[in-house]
């Protein structure tokens, strides 16, 4: 399974050794550009390398308007050349995987990608969840608390003036409120190879991480490792 199908998750895939023939799953979280401007490279990769057969079944789970808008995307990155992989996804609302179980729960972003989170679950018990993009809302903070690795954005600086992203003041009192929680901060706006403004990583609470390019999670018997 993959979240999102972001711009550089074919390189991403690829650097990290594994096959786009063996992503069976997508969860989409929204449909704005930087997290599923991919998905054309993913099934062109698919049709022409890793699945010329097409004997790989893809499903690709999202809200309402995720077919119609990633369709599009596809006639327009290569008109004529996707129309028959399309034809074999299997779009659903919510997907059907072996072991494990899914709640898409609304979040709080532009309102015209349709914005959502995930929460996901394993047969042994072990949850994680997955905001999207979001910024402080009900339905996502009341979830966090009930699962053992939350991936949370934190997408601008204290500065920025919006609601539709954590800021690191968010993040620290997410932390504060749900210390049982591993935190993962990710879609942020530091890099620790790439300096885009003069910052540093806020100094957050223990049970804060900030998610690094090349992280693995590790799902054990009874938890989650950070790699």
């Amino acid at each position: 399974m993959i979240i999102d199908a972001p711009p550089t998750c074919l390189a991403s895939l690829r650097r990290a050794g594994i096959s786009v023939a063996d992503i069976d799953t997508i969860l989409i979280t929204h449909v704005h550009g930087d997290h599923v401007f991919g998905f054309p490279f993913i099934l062109l990769e698919r049709k022409y390398i890793s699945d010329r057969e097409g004997l790989r079944p893809l499903t690709v789970a999202g809200s309402s308007g995720v077919k119609e808008r990633l369709v599009h995307l596809c006639h327009l990155a290569y008109p004529g050349s996707l129309d028959s992989i399309l034809e074999t996804i299997e779009w659903v609302d919510i997907p059907k995987v072996e072991n494990w179980s899914f709640e898409r729960f609304q979040v709080l972003h532009d309102p015209e990608v349709d914005p959502h989170g995930w929460r996901l679950e394993n047969e042994n018990g072990i949850s994680l969840l997955h905001s999207g993009d979001s910024g402080p809302c009900e339905e996502l903070w009341s979830r966090v608390g009930g699962v053992d690795l939350a991936i949370v954005e934190m997408g601008v600086p204290q500065w920025v003036p919006t609601e539709h992203h954590h800021k690191p003041a968010d993040i620290e009192r997410l932390a504060n409120e749900n210390q049982d929680t591993t935190i993962l901060v990710t879609h942020t706006f530091i890099d620790a190879d790439y300096e885009i403004i003069t910052t540093q990583v806020p100094d957050f609470p223990s049970n804060v991480i900030h998610g690094d390019d090349e992280m693995a999670l590790e799902l054990l018997a009874d938890s989650i490792l950070l790699i």
